[in-house]
């Protein structure tokens, strides 16, 4: 289990380099996402600018102006912010605090963000002072679809936080509630398909003002989604972010953070020896004997923790059925005698491990849609497979998942299978609708 990069250093070179450990694996596999993303839609993009299907819009430039109040404000607030987190991380980061928390937090260095946010501001101030003219010109410039990807890319990024963070706040409006700054500000918390549907609204906004043919755009982008998911999951395997399934009966975990198969009676046994971390969500440090909330995954009775009894076949690994999540970014769990660093815990019977069959299954479905998306001839389709193949594989996982119920009519259902179940059903709208009215390629 790898929190952050000084765990992979640490255990693939055996150096110990401190300053690594604020480099989140999770927010790294996340990055890596959207640039793949971002190569993926860029290629589809001008695949479709060489069919014809999109075009280029000319719009107007000025050169020669000096640098506005306006640009230098935006180059101050983003030089600041940097400044102001990433120095803070790596010189004022309280031991007990993990880095996502403290870039989620109010907290950073002042000076060295007034200072970096300074010298981008005349930086920005001194390129346009070389560039400026004694009469300031109208250019007209041609851009591309392709040419705008990394606007596409920030956009999803921006809109995709917002989204995550307000589903999963309605998810847990209660909790919200009651801690809202505490919610809003944590590392944790994000729905992906919260981000995912207000995403898609800033991205169809951004693409009829850039008169993008939005049909097309979607195509495009469909199957970036699927890959950017798959790499983005591969975080929350390795970094162990508490999206994972429910509990393995078959299996417990030993003193050493390990999954061992369970004999009888001994996954009872670890319920009610942990009954604190599994009734409360809470867990007893055994260095000062106070109580640490540390998930919330509570139960109202041991009876009914979600569980299910799956034993792996001999052709595979245990931590394919059943994985304890040593180590993890959260600090969720009990205690690893055998450990003494920050991240020393590890679930007191192993779970489900969904990011890696969702990783699995979603580089699967991307590489099949990516190899036949050529195959439709009319727009839309890519689109309307992707909302169904997407809806289908996030039903299915929420079935060894953990999540809010909603109760209504006597249905019982989480909010992202209602959601995925929603997707099917739009997919299949799509598909109907796009050959009732073809938008057919050239």
């Amino acid at each position: 289990m790898y929190p952050n990069l000084y765990y992979v250093f640490k255990d693939f070179l055996g150096l110990e380099w401190k300053p690594l450990s604020f480099l989140n694996t999770f927010g790294l596999m996340v990055a890596l996402g959207f640039i793949a993303s971002a190569i993926a839609i860029s290629s589809e993009l001008k695949r479709k600018e060489k069919l014809g299907l999109l075009h280029p819009r000319e719009e107007s430039i000025s050169v020669g102006k000096p640098a506005s109040i306006v640009d230098l404000l935006l180059n101050f607030l983003t030089g600041f912010v940097f400044g102001y987190k990433l120095v803070g991380l790596l010189f004022n980061k309280p031991e007990d605090m993990n880095p996502q928390a403290y870039i989620f937090s109010m907290e950073g260095n002042l000076i060295a963000g007034l200072l970096l946010g300074l010298l981008l501001a005349g930086l920005n101030w001194w390129e346009k002072k070389k560039q400026q003219l004694k009469v300031p010109e109208e250019r007209i410039i041609r851009i591309w679809p392709h040419d705008r990807v990394g606007d596409i890319v920030i956009i999803s990024l921006i809109f995709g936080i917002i989204g995550a963070k307000l589903f999963d706040n309605f998810e847990n409006w209660d909790d919200f509630i009651q801690h809202p700054l505490e919610r809003i500000f944590s590392a944790g918390g994000l729905t992906f398909y919260g981000g995912l549907i207000v995403a898609t609204i800033a991205l169809a906004v951004y693409g009829r003002k850039k008169n993008i043919n939005l049909i097309h755009l979607s195509d495009a982008i469909a199957p970036a989604m699927l890959l950017a998911y798959a790499i983005g999951r591969i975080g929350c395997q390795v970094a162990g972010d508490g999206d994972w399934g429910i509990y393995n009966s078959a299996y417990i975990t030993d003193e050493n953070g390990h999954a061992v198969e369970a004999k009888p009676g001994e996954y009872e046994a670890q319920l009610q020896k942990y009954s604190t971390y599994f009734l409360e969500g809470a867990v007893t440090d055994g260095e000062n004997g106070t109580k640490m909330i540390v998930t919330d995954r509570k139960s109202n009775s041991l009876a009914e923790v979600p569980h299910k009894n799956v034993k792996a076949p001999s052709f595979i690994p245990t931590w394919m059925v059943a994985y304890s999540y040593p180590q993890n970014v959260n600090k969720d769990g009990i205690k690893i005698n055998s450990l003494k660093d920050e991240h020393n815990r590890a679930l007191p019977v192993p779970v489900f491990p969904t990011p890696f069959y969702e990783t699995v299954i979603c580089g699967l479905l991307f590489l099949i849609i990516w190899s036949v998306r050529k195959r439709f001839k009319i727009a839309g389709t890519i689109t309307g497979i992707y909302f169904i193949l997407n809806g289908t594989e996030r039903f299915f996982i929420e079935k060894i998942r953990v999540n809010n119920v909603i109760t209504k009519g006597g249905l019982h259902f989480s909010q992202a299978e209602l959601i995925a179940t929603l997707l099917v059903l739009a997919g299949i709208a799509i598909i109907i609708l796009v050959r009732i009215k073809p938008f057919r390629e050239k």
